[in-house]
């Protein structure tokens, strides 16, 4: 197998819970720069009234798990934020290279159960792969308008134009829209 990242790095995903309020992004990134930890990945988003966090972050071994964890407790304690700490193996750190064109997919509606699933069911039957997905509830209590934005990648053998024609009888039923374009990447 070969090494993707140096040997001598530890590797932990951070997932962060927290009623939303201003300062939770500054609280959590004081206590991993305090302990020297890089943040090498990360997605931050509102859910509901909370707001949700997750990291994977790097430090120089030795460290080990308790310490990260240990070091959230204070800040848990002060403000009732809630951190789960997992430790990576190399496997997990590795970041597969997908190949195949990238889409985003939209999808706007009447807010009904089923959508985020019979949308990313009809995907994954063909090896679509999900790289991000978002959901909101956006319009008025009167009528609820449901949004789905999902990026992914396409395999071999499967176009824009396979997958919107397999997310239309889906688009009729849900009596939904679906949109499916190309995402052009941009090199730096």
């Amino acid at each position: 197998m070969t090494h993707c990242r140096k040997e001598n790095l530890v590797h932990f995903a951070v997932t962060i819970i927290s009623k939303d309020r201003p300062g939770i992004v500054a609280d959590v990134t004081e206590v991993l720069f305090r302990l020297g930890c890089n943040i090498e990945d990360s997605s931050c988003t509102m859910l509901g009234g909370d707001f949700a966090m997750i990291l994977i972050v790097s430090h120089e071994k030795p460290f080990t798990k308790a310490k990260l964890v240990d070091e959230f407790k204070e800040l848990h304690e002060r403000t009732g934020l809630v951190t789960y700490v997992r430790t990576l193996s190399e496997a997990e750190i590795c970041p597969i290279k997908e190949e195949g064109e990238l889409c985003l997919i939209s999808v706007y509606g009447s807010d009904q159960p089923g959508i985020v699933y019979r949308v990313t069911r009809v995907l994954a039957d063909h090896r679509v792969n999900i790289a991000d997905l978002n959901t909101k509830l956006i319009g008025t209590v009167e009528e609820p308008v449901y949004v789905l934005m999902l990026e992914a990648t396409l395999p071999d053998g499967v176009t824009i134009d396979t997958v919107s024609g397999l997310l239309e009888n889906l688009r009729k039923e849900l009596k939904v829209e679906i949109t499916v374009r190309s995402i052009t990447p941009v090199a730096l």
